[in-house]
């Protein structure tokens, strides 16, 4: 299972007597490609595609800075909303290496050049911890890319990502199953366990350069990073996914946790297993009956017994994960922050199904966020929200999506309980689509609920010339600086040698968050 441990580590796992891992993740899973490539820049970069650190010397080459700030909490933001730009997915390669790192450095140097604050680094344990040794740790090849941010007069939020980069058929491999946090599962050890080890490795080794260089962590809490079941596969090439997803209580450990539920309930029957009449991944809220608008069992007294349950669990589990963060990073001058994902499809019909399966009871007249965000505030965590790109007059009509409306109810949930919010893109914004006013309508200075903001994701397409005018545009109207058009980067002087041909498919499907 390549999920938050790739390869070795479930090998030793399973070797240390643990569960065999294919069993660790979220019952059966539909088939799907193998998910992500590589971003690739032009080919004229690839000779210089890695730059390598020393593993044990790269602390001495950064710079301690001694301007610290305080740890930022969830009061107001009354300043400018900060820009970051996310990395490639891949950026970080193994053993130390940076791939495209004359590309990666041109970029960084073309974002400060146009205002931003600062990059989100995605860091993904399997990559910082490739061996099957749970004491080690190799920090190389991110140290190098946060050195390069710093040298850029960049800052860095790091994500710390416990999900997997990709998937093979058969179970959900993309992130383990919540049920397991606390069962010894991983050679006699709890993931929660593991997760802790991970978060503090990284607090060790970058302890000098939190509230300088590094000003933002962000845990991932479920597949994507976000806080949800894997209720329907990735999606790749920018297709949509359209259905209304499935129900993951099937491993043998969230149905022990049912069925134990369901007893202590006095409705043993209950427990037995999900909903019988719910639909396919693929599938219309009309094509059974248990999501019907009118006379669907989701407004039956069984539907509100297993839909609390299920929403609870994905809440207890960002709970732990929460606290497991805040409590190891809590006193350094950064912000915390979790991700909630924006699942906008079937939002005009009243069970609303894409967000029951993937673990919101946030159905019509029932508010699911307010819990949500009871638990962000509880520990002292901002909430990334994506999808403030997304307008409703560009959502296909049959799918009955208003991205508009949920990203209202999620920032309003928010504002109820004093939980800062930071943003993020869907997708690389196109023209003509309206993408870029939305999000200047979300981020505004005018609007004091957002505070910071994501454009996802740096790489070939990004730096296209279909993409990069667009962008260099959006960048100068929210800094509010005129720069001529010597002071941009561009092919001709070498900084940037971006080419959208080049690119292939596989590689411009990592643009995507």
């Amino acid at each position: 299972m390549e999920a938050v441990l790739t390869g070795p580590k479930v090998a030793a796992a399973a070797k240390g007597g643990a569960f065999p891992a294919r069993r660790l993740g979220f019952g059966e899973s539909v088939r799907v490609g193998s998910g992500i490539g590589r971003v690739g820049f032009d080919a004229a970069m690839r000779r210089n595609r890695a730059i390598r650190v020393g593993a044990g010397g790269f602390r001495a080459e950064l710079v301690k800075k001694t301007n610290e700030s305080p740890r930022k909490t969830n009061s107001a933001q009354t300043g400018p909303v900060e820009l970051f730009v996310g990395l490639p997915m891949d950026v970080a390669s193994a053993r130390g290496g940076v791939n495209h790192a004359k590309a990666i450095a041109a970029g960084l140097r073309a974002l400060k050049l146009l205002g931003a604050y600062g990059v989100e680094l995605p860091i993904f344990w399997a990559a910082a911890q490739p061996d099957a040794d749970p004491a080690q740790f190799d920090w190389a090849s991110h140290a190098a890319l946060i050195e390069m941010a710093r040298a850029a007069g960049l800052r860095v939020r790091a994500t710390l990502c416990l999900h997997g980069s990709h998937r093979r058929p058969g179970h959900h491999e993309e992130y383990l199953s919540f049920a397991v946090d606390e069962l010894p599962v991983l050679g006699g050890r709890k993931p929660v366990e593991a997760f802790e080890d991970f978060f503090r490795s990284f607090r060790s080794a970058f302890a000098d350069f939190f509230g300088s260089t590094i000003t933002g962590i962000t845990v991932s809490l479920g597949p994507n990073g976000e806080l949800r079941y894997p209720s329907f596969p990735p999606v790749t090439g920018g297709h949509q996914f359209t259905g209304v997803g499935e129900f993951q209580c099937y491993d043998k450990y969230m149905l022990a946790q049912l069925k134990q539920h369901a007893e202590q309930s006095g409705q043993p029957l209950w427990g037995l297993s999900g909903p019988h009449d719910a639909p396919g991944y693929n599938q219309s809220p009309d094509s059974t009956n248990f999501f019907r608008d009118h006379g669907g069992s989701w407004e039956t007294p069984y539907a509100d017994f297993f839909l609390s349950w299920y929403s609870q669990q994905l809440v207890n589990h960002g709970d732990r994960i929460l606290s497991i963060a805040s409590n190891i990073f809590g006193e350094l001058p950064v912000e915390i922050s979790g991700k909630v994902p924006l699942l906008h499809w079937w939002r005009g019909t009243r069970s609303r199904p894409a967000e029951l399966t993937a673990g919101f009871y946030n159905t019509d007249g029932r508010n699911g966020y307010d819990t949500v965000a009871k638990m962000f505030a509880r520990n002292s965590c901002a909430m990334v929200i994506p999808g403030m790109d997304l307008l409703d007059r560009e959502q296909p009509r049959e799918l009955r999506c208003s991205p508009e409306s949920l990203l209202s109810e999620i920032v309003g949930s928010c504002g109820k309980h004093g939980v800062k919010v930071l943003g993020e893109n869907s997708s690389l914004v196109r023209a003509p689509a309206g993408g870029f006013d939305q999000i200047k309508a979300n981020i505004s200075a005018g609007n004091s609920k957002v505070e910071s903001f994501t454009y996802n994701r740096m790489g070939a397409e990004f730096f296209s010339p279909e993409h990069w005018p667009q962008f260099t545009a959006f960048m100068r109207s929210m800094v509010h600086e005129e720069m001529d058009s010597d002071d941009l980067p561009s092919n001709e002087k070498g900084m940037l040698s971006p080419s959208a041909g080049s690119a292939s498919q596989k590689e411009r499907e990592m643009q995507a968050v």
